[in-house]
C-alpha cells in the first residue's frame, strides 16, 4: 500500500494485493493508512480526512481510543442468488450464510466461488457469514490473495448490508468479529441503496523497517 501526493486531498491511497496486480478498495487498508498519514504528520488525529482511493475520494476520522471511521460509498442493494448474495462495496463481495464457520472448508469453498462463471472475468471475494447472538462471525477468501486473510473491511460492509437487506431489515448497525478482530459497520438505507456506510475499528502499529534496494535508494517501511 503507497501514500502517494494527491493535488486535490491530504493523500492518494494506491493498494497492491500480493499477486502483484493493484487491487480495488481495502476498507480497512484505508483506515490504516489514514492512521500511518496522522503517526506522519500528514493529518491531525482528531481531523475528518480526505483521501482519494481507486474508488473515488473517501472521509477518515481519527479518534483518542486508536479507532478509525471510514466513510465507504454508497452501495447498491445486494443481488440474491439461490446460494448467496453479491454486493460490490468498492470491492466485489461474495457473501454466504453458514451454520456453523468452523465446520466448512473456507478455503476449498472460497476458491471454488472466487472463479465462479457468474462472476467472470474478475471474479469476488467470497464471505463465510455465522449469525451470533449480537454479531457476525465473518471469514474472508480474498482474491489476489487467494487466500483466507485475517480480516476483510469491504467484505464487513457486504456482510453487514447482506444481513440487513435480507435477515434482519430496519438494523443500521453491526458489529462483525474476524481472526483478526472486531469492525463495526453502520449504514442507512434509501430506496435502493445503502448510504452513509461507516466502517469502524482499531488501526495499531505492528512494526517499522527500512528496506535496502541499493546503496543510493532506501524505501521505509511502517
Amino acid at each position: 500500500m503507497l501514500l502517494m501526493q494527491s493535488e486535490i486531498s491530504a493523500f492518494k491511497m494506491k493498494y497492491f494485493n500480493s499477486d502483484g496486480l493493484e487491487g480495488t478498495m481495502c476498507g480497512n487498508g484505508g483506515r490504516c493508512i489514514t492512521a500511518f498519514a496522522a503517526e506522519l504528520g500528514l493529518v491531525g488525529y482528531t481531523n475528518e480526512v480526505f483521501f482519494e482511493a481507486v474508488d473515488g475520494m473517501h472521509t477518515a476520522k481519527l479518534t483518542g481510543n486508536g479507532f478509525v471511521s471510514l466513510y465507504m460509498n454508497d452501495t447498491e442493494i445486494p443481488m440474491k442468488y439461490n446460494d448467496g448474495f453479491f454486493v460490490d462495496t468498492g470491492s466485489p463481495h461474495f457473501v454466504r450464510f453458514v451454520d456453523d464457520i468452523h465446520t466448512i472448508n473456507a478455503y476449498k469453498e472460497g476458491q471454488n466461488l472466487r472463479y465462479d462463471k457468474r462472476f467472470s472475468p474478475k471474479g469476488t471475494n467470497v464471505n463465510f457469514v455465522q449469525i451470533h447472538s449480537g454479531f457476525l462471525k465473518i471469514i474472508t477468501y480474498e482474491r489476489g490473495v487467494e487466500a483466507i486473510t485475517l480480516s476483510c473491511g469491504t467484505g464487513a460492509v457486504a456482510a453487514a448490508l447482506c444481513y440487513a437487506e435480507t435477515i434482519n431489515a430496519g438494523i443500521s448497525a453491526v458489529r462483525l468479529i474476524a481472526d483478526g478482530g472486531e469492525l463495526n459497520v453502520t449504514f442507512e438505507k434509501k430506496k435502493d441503496r445503502y448510504i452513509n456506510i461507516i466502517l469502524s475499528g482499531p488501526a495499531e502499529k505492528v512494526f517499522e523497517g527500512k528496506l535496502y534496494l541499493d546503496k543510493f535508494n532506501l524505501v521505509e517501511l511502517a
